[in-house]
């Protein structure tokens, strides 16, 4: 059977070019095709776990990923009313002693930046939307929106929660919305000066700490990205109305007051010191798992995948792993590219698949507790905290950081 010469990769995204650098690490012939005109990421802070960590390492630029980044302390998490701290635990020190690599948290744009320097620039198409995929004897073929097609040995669907690919693959299929409307925002960390809550104003939580206020019927999450210049504000918020998916509607500082109305003055503070300008609202959407990702040469990876709620905070996480697993499958495999997307998917979608139900399971079960009992909310939230590691972290995704053991 010949061999792998060329793989299209749609999208370059984090998924995509994370992707391509892992390929082309292991001596692959890759072409990235994006349909944005610039090379640019949306939203603000992410995320990066454990086991994505460990993936960079592996691509060597941790160095580099630690040098945009923020690296959270502590991890504390408070009630929403009183700013009663309901866990502070150790997360600088506690997750490399545990998973053996830090949690890092960094601004998309950031990360983005960093992916494109080892790839080329004349191997990233820009304004290449996919409109079709195609199976060929050898390979497949891709249709874009300009009316242009590129034939490869391999197409692999990096293309988001939306994908174009997935749609032609398995036809389509709506992603369901979550119920959960979100807003995002930054600050800068000179502008944080009001840092006291609780009784008296005993209690003090720094830029460099991951915050979580927890309150029906959602939660706010800050942490500090951009090398710990800037505090990301996450908000997250249960509504009955439908919510646009896309991350670029702008809002207002009103519309967050309203809907976090009665919590800790403290976080009030924080909201009016955002520039009004630098609020952002969009719907978080999922979809169930997918009984398979490839068909003949075409394969998924990340969003177009296995998109999940945010809620464990491994949704980019995956796509990275995804994109590890993919190279050293399609590498194990040269001469069998089919035999090489059969091993990535093995080893990939029961996981995957897992991380998205759980993910699910855990946003129901943030969202559980009515408004009234503040115990009841305090209760879940101790009982579903991992008993070994620090105490921001749910028992759900402790084998979401541990999977990067193998790295």
């Amino acid at each position: 059977m010949a061999r792998i010469k060329r793989i299209a990769i749609i999208g370059a995204g984090i998924g995509g070019l994370t992707t391509a650098i892992a390929l082309r690490q292991r001596g692959f012939e890759v072409e990235l095709y994006e349909q944005a005109p610039l090379l640019t990421e949306v939203g603000a802070g992410l995320q990066v776990g454990p086991n994505a960590v460990k993936v960079y390492r592996t691509l060597g630029l941790e160095a580099e990923l630690r040098a945009i980044a923020g690296e959270p302390i502590n991890a504390i998490s408070l009630n929403w009313t009183d700013g009663a701290v309901l866990s502070r635990a150790p997360m600088k020190a506690g997750m490399t002693a545990q998973f053996g690599a830090p949690h890092l948290d960094v601004h998309r744009g950031d990360l983005l930046q960093l992916l494109a320097k080892p790839v080329p620039e004349k191997l990233v198409h820009l304004g290449k939307r996919c409109i079709a995929t195609e199976q060929r004897p050898d390979g497949a073929a891709v249709r874009f929106a300009d009316g242009s097609t590129i034939e490869a040995d391999l197409v692999i669907g990096s293309d988001g929660i939306r994908s174009m690919v997935r749609e032609n693959l398995f036809g389509p299929e709506a992603p369901r919305f979550t119920g959960l409307e979100c807003w995002r925002a930054t600050l800068p960390v000179e502008k944080l000066t009001d840092r006291r809550f609780g009784a008296g104003g005993s209690e003090v939580f720094d830029t460099n700490d991951a915050v979580n206020w927890l309150g029906p019927p959602g939660r706010v999450v800050c942490y500090p990205i951009c090398a710990g210049r800037v505090f990301n504000i996450f908000c997250g918020h249960v509504t009955t109305n439908w919510v646009e998916e896309s991350w670029t509607i702008p809002s207002t500082l009103s519309e967050v007051l309203e809907a976090y109305r009665g919590y800790h003055e403290t976080l009030i503070k924080m909201f009016h010191a955002v520039d009004p300008a630098l609020w952002f609202k969009w719907g978080v959407f999922d979809r169930d798992p997918l009984p398979r990702w490839t068909v003949g040469r075409v394969t998924l990876l990340g969003d177009a995948a296995h998109p999940m709620p945010p809620t464990l905070a491994q949704g980019a996480a995956m796509a990275v792993e995804d994109s590890f697993v993919l190279a050293r499958a399609l590498d194990q495999h040269r001469d069998d590219p089919d035999a090489g997307l059969a091993a990535y998917e093995a080893e990939r979608r029961p996981f995957t698949a897992r991380a998205q139900l759980q993910a699910r399971e855990q946003f129901e079960l943030n969202q559980s507790v009515p408004p009234k009992p503040r115990l009841s909310r305090d209760w879940m939230f101790a009982n579903d905290v991992t008993r070994s590691g620090p105490a921001s972290v749910p028992a759900r995704a402790e084998k979401a950081y541990d999977s990067g053991k193998e790295v």
